[in-house]
């Protein structure tokens, strides 16, 4: 199939799309349900609009936030979320994404302290309430890019991953490894706490290492193979984190419940055939609540290397997928209704509204009434236009003139290590950063892919 454009006038004309399509979206008429309220265990929301995790790039070489950052956050804090999910933060150095992907230590922890008062000022002033602030932990695994450079760290091999990422043998990390990195999740939940965040998430989802650890169906020793395996990586670091809850800091976590691949490099939340099969994930994320206290996740799924369609639904990406953007839609929160069901006294959020543009605030208010999700995470939407909390609860709707429209260039501009944020909407701040990405791009490795 083609791309097909996002061309709905009115919602009425989205929905008989949807019914040719032979799925079903949750929409209401009414958005107030996002502006109540959520308390659940010692997690207290003021609404249930969040801001998704989107790396900005724009850090210093040492991991520290820089001025685009504090801005970002701060715009992000004043435009009303009860909920900001921080970007992917990385607990060890060989783990970033890049050179300018934020990094927590003990030797910078101080900065990310003052980054998050600021944030929190910001809420106060502009809408009298503190935004609850979630830091995602995250060793960036296969994706791993510390010196602006492909060093991945893998679980197993993977055939189809390795035409989008290149890896050997010599990738593999070892159960020493994984060890640590439990222990330096522990340390980084400690460092969340000491820098103000609210919580720490115990990050496996979209591919990094966690998640594919989950899927290491080949590896052999205590890290792979059966299901009890290939989640202790996962559980062991949510106990490491856990050691330091208290009243005001919780532990929580983003899954990823369906990675989408092929059959013949099957992911998480797959059968041997290769079909979704969420058996897994239920249990799991059960488990995470009823065993180890949990009581807060966010449901995601897809590899933004390599099933960019799958967690980011677009018309306007850089390969044609062959499913209707919509169908990506509606697995994603029939998903999430399936997780939600088997956990109903656990606070679970929705992920992917975006790419419904301005009816994305109906289906979330329709997926909160209609007990699919608790709240929902909007991630491009925040880059192109982070008022749209308070558009929704003082005005009633999201502003249809400053909506996000899948175009993909903030997702050009997080692989290409620039500052990222909306081209379209603040092109004098990202235009520029944007114009140096397309001078570059001849010289950028054949796999790059957003």
């Amino acid at each position: 199939m083609s791309h097909e454009k996002f061309h709905y006038k009115t919602l009425e004309e989205l929905l008989e799309k949807c019914r040719e399509l032979g799925i079903s979206l949750p929409f209401a008429y009414d958005t107030s349900i996002l502006a109540t309220p959520l308390e659940i265990s010692n997690i207290k929301l003021q609404n249930r609009l969040g801001i998704a995790p989107m790396e900005g790039a724009d850090s210093t070489e040492d991991g520290r936030p820089s001025e685009y950052t504090e801005a970002r956050y701060v715009r992000e804090a004043e435009g009303g979320a009860g909920l900001i999910w921080y970007e992917a933060i990385s607990i060890v150095e060989e783990g970033r994404s890049s050179k300018t992907q934020l990094l927590i230590t003990e030797d910078n922890v101080d900065s990310f302290k003052r980054l998050n008062e600021r944030v929190k000022e910001a809420g106060i002033r502009k809408n009298g309430f503190e935004p609850y602030l979630i830091m995602q932990s995250n060793h960036s695994g296969r994706y791993s890019n510390p010196d602006n450079k492909p060093a991945p760290l893998i679980a197993q091999r993977n055939k189809w991953l390795e035409t989008f990422r290149a890896a050997d043998d010599s990738c593999i990390v070892s159960d020493d490894y994984l060890k640590y990195i439990e222990e330096m999740t522990g340390k980084s939940a400690l460092l969340a706490k000491e820098a103000g965040f609210d919580a720490v998430d115990i990050k496996s989802c979209h591919g990094y290492l966690f998640q594919e650890v989950a899927s290491a169906y080949e590896r052999k020793g205590e890290y792979g193979g059966s299901y009890e395996n290939r989640t202790r990586l996962l559980k062991n670091s949510i106990k490491a984190a856990k050691a330091y809850e208290s009243p005001s800091f919780s532990v929580v976590s983003r899954i990823g419940i369906y990675d989408g691949y092929p059959a013949y490099s099957r992911g998480f939340g797959q059968a041997e055939d290769g079909a979704m099969d969420l058996s897994e994930p239920k249990r799991l994320v059960k488990e995470l609540h009823d065993e180890l206290g949990l009581t807060f996740v966010d449901i995601t799924m897809g590899n933004p290397y390599a099933t960019t369609h799958i967690v980011r639904p677009f018309d306007m990406g850089k390969y044609v997928p062959d499913e209707h953007p919509l169908i990506g839609v509606a697995r994603m929160i029939q998903g999430v209704k399936e997780i939600k069901e088997s956990v109903p006294d656990m606070a679970v959020y929705a992920s992917a509204p975006t790419y419904l543009r301005q009816y994305s605030d109906l289906y979330a208010a329709g997926a909160v009434a209609g007990n699919y999700a608790d709240g929902f995470l909007f991630g491009r939407m925040a880059f192109a236009d982070p008022d749209f909390p308070n558009e929704i609860i003082k005005e009633g709707r999201i502003n249809p003139k400053r909506v996000c429209l899948t175009c993909g260039k903030c997702g050009d501009l997080i692989r290409a290590h620039k500052p990222t944020g909306c081209v379209i909407r603040y092109p004098e701040t990202f235009l520029p950063f944007y114009r140096e990405f397309m001078v570059e791009k001849k010289d950028l490795p054949e796999n790059f892919r957003g």
